[in-house]
């Protein structure tokens, strides 16, 4: 007899807890299946300390061939989804297409960076999602430190030596601490001109940082950013963002190469070509994590709309916590589905946040006790170690390293500006350069679902350029200069980390539905509630949705063979009659890059705008 297939899209905090518990459960009795780029978990709670060299990138990482037995993984990002026909068509990183055929199907996507119509920012800000932007991040805040240091020009060293994160959620906060520290100990190796130091600045629109957190928890942060010299400005929005500075809501313009953007994350727009109803952008199940109409199909993560049980008539926000319990309960409801157990409804309880700043200070409230200082410090790493499901020794061994060693400030040069747009559907994936357009491999042709308008949210406003239920999704990654439109945009989650739960939160807050920079779009009327960590994303094509796993969809796709374009730097073929072609024009945000020589090289686009 053959046995029950399972397949599950995306590795982010709700995929990776869905794939542990159900292979615990059926113990090899059901074929899972788990679909993913990258062949690892990404702790994402620990990001920052990757940016401000405290972990080697690996640290945050967990093998989920290591770690996940009788787990099946298959590298790739789905590009189809067929809900009637039970089958899931996927793209490997090599652009070889696949398809796998399911009995159960759980959509553990994730979320996106959350845009703003700011003019400038999608194409100078750097968002904070996955691990190419971290590295991006300490290589051009290594990169900025040792050109003001080398420059001659006091305007020149003090612009290098801004650096502004808009949003003062769990994310920007954390970003913000350790960058100052990072900073601090950058200069002390490399001394600025006389009079010259870091400034690190943290936005927000909201009335004071962390803002979904406790008044308690929010003065412990504002009070260790202060004391380090960060400039806290709440109540401030960014109008407008250049290669040279950006330019504040107040009139202010600051002159700075370096904008990171934490305002927070929105469901990934997979969901909105499923033909399913959907709710202020997500996919509405029942408690028992089904979309009604398909009960073989689970959502969970920052794309599901669960029911909020505790408080009637709202849904689960978009954190960790949440993505990590979800995972639990859909692994174990569905093998409930296939006759292993009993299925039971999504509850939960709130028992604290954990907010790193660098160094020994944290501020926590374990069981709603607040906690400041050192105290709050070892009890959020050690909250930290035990919600990481491998790397504990590792990550323990970092820490204790960086405490007794100096940081090493080197920049590897392994990421540059174009690999890491800020409108990406895949952040866990660096762009390739020369990356072909996507519309080269004709797309899945898969037959209709109702139409996405049959009890759809009015909520859910379609966005330009993003997938919808009725045409391709164009990737993202290809177009880092298209701005993204407001109109579902989730307010900013923040990355919440809560003792004694399931697993630490993910992305930077905008204050109670809306974001630095704009006001909330019109029926975003839901308050940010903490950082979202499960990751996932997909597109839609030919009125089917197109699913990935952590952290987004949408990469660069391998140009059909025969094309007759001569790649771009790339000499012709000998005996054509064709010319060679010319040096590669610098890219604008409506092409592709192109490819370039192999060797050392500039940053590109230049450092003003990265």
């Amino acid at each position: 007899m053959s046995r029950p297939r399972v397949v599950i899209v995306g590795a982010g905090f709700a995929g990776y807890q869905t794939a542990r518990t159900l292979s615990r459960i059926t113990r090899g009795r059901a074929e899972i299946t788990l679909l993913n780029p990258t062949d690892y978990f990404l702790y994402l709670p620990l990001l920052p300390q990757v940016a401000a060299g405290v972990l080697e990138p690996r640290r945050v990482t967990v093998s989920l061939a290591g770690t996940l037995p009788r787990v099946r993984l298959v590298l790739g990002e789905a590009d189809g989804i067929d809900l009637e026909g039970h089958w899931v068509h996927y793209t490997d990183p090599e652009g070889d297409g696949g398809r796998l055929e399911y009995d159960r199907l759980v959509l553990a996507v994730g979320s996106v960076n959350k845009l703003l119509p700011v003019p400038g920012v999608a194409e100078h800000a750097h968002g904070f999602r996955g691990l190419p932007e971290a590295l991006y991040l300490r290589d051009h805040v290594t990169r900025q430190v040792e050109l003001a240091a080398a420059s001659d020009d006091p305007k020149s060293c003090a612009s290098r030596c801004t650096f502004v994160v808009v949003g003062a959620g769990y994310t920007g906060t954390e970003v913000a601490a350790h960058g100052q520290l990072f900073t601090d100990a950058l200069v002390r190796k490399q001394p600025l001109r006389q009079g010259v130091r870091p400034r690190w600045l943290l936005l927000d629109i909201a009335p004071r940082v962390l803002p979904e957190l406790d008044e308690r928890l929010s003065r412990t942060a504002d009070r260790v950013l202060r004391g380090r010299g960060v400039e806290v400005r709440t109540g401030t929005s960014v109008e407008e963002a250049t290669p040279t500075g950006v330019r504040l809501s107040d009139g202010e313009f600051i002159d700075t190469r370096t904008l990171v953007w934490c305002v927070g994350v929105r469901p990934d727009p997979l969901v909105e070509g499923l033909g399913r109803p959907l709710e202020r952008g997500r996919l509405l199940v029942d408690p028992y994590l089904q979309v009604p109409g398909h009960p073989e199909v689970f959502a969970c993560g920052d794309a599901a709309a669960v029911p909020d049980l505790e408080k009637p008539g709202q849904y689960t926000p978009m954190t960790a916590q949440h993505a990590w319990r979800h995972g639990k309960v859909a692994g174990r409801n569905v093998a409930a589905s296939l006759g292993f157990g009993e299925r039971r409804v999504y509850r939960h309880r709130d028992m604290g946040f954990t907010v790193d700043l660098g160094g020994v200070k944290a501020a926590a409230n374990p069981l709603g006790v607040p906690l400041s200082g050192p105290l709050a410090g070892a009890v959020t790493r050690g909250y930290h170690l035990a919600a990481m499901p491998g790397n504990r020794v590792r990550v323990a061994a970092d820490w204790f390293l960086d405490a007794v060693l100096p940081r090493q400030a080197v920049q590897l040069g392994l990421v540059r500006s174009w690999s890491v747009p800020l409108e990406s559907a895949s952040p866990e994936l660096a762009r390739v350069a020369g990356g072909p357009p996507p519309q080269s491999r004709p797309a899945p042709v898969t037959r209709g679902t109702p139409a996405a308008t049959q009890g759809a949210d009015t909520h859910a406003v379609p966005d330009p350029g993003r997938p919808t239920a009725t045409g391709p999704r164009k990737s993202a990654v290809l177009d880092p200069g298209r701005p993204g439109a407001p109109g579902d945009d989730q307010p900013g989650s923040a990355d919440a980390r809560e003792p004694g739960r399931g697993g630490p939160g993910v992305d930077g807050p905008s204050p109670a539905g809306s974001g630095p920079g704009r006001p909330a779009t019109p029926g975003a009327d839901e308050p940010a509630s903490g950082r979202s960590a499960a990751s996932g994303s997909g597109e839609s094509v030919a009125y089917r949705p197109m699913a990935s796993g952590s952290g987004g969809s949408g990469s660069a796709e391998p140009e059909a063979p025969g094309t007759d374009e001569p790649s771009p730097g790339r000499p012709e073929a000998p005996g054509s009659d064709k010319p060679a072609p010319a040096a590669p024009e610098a890219s604008g945000p409506d092409k592709p890059r192109p490819a370039r020589p192999a060797g050392p090289r500039p940053d590109n686009p230049p450092e003003g705008q990265s």
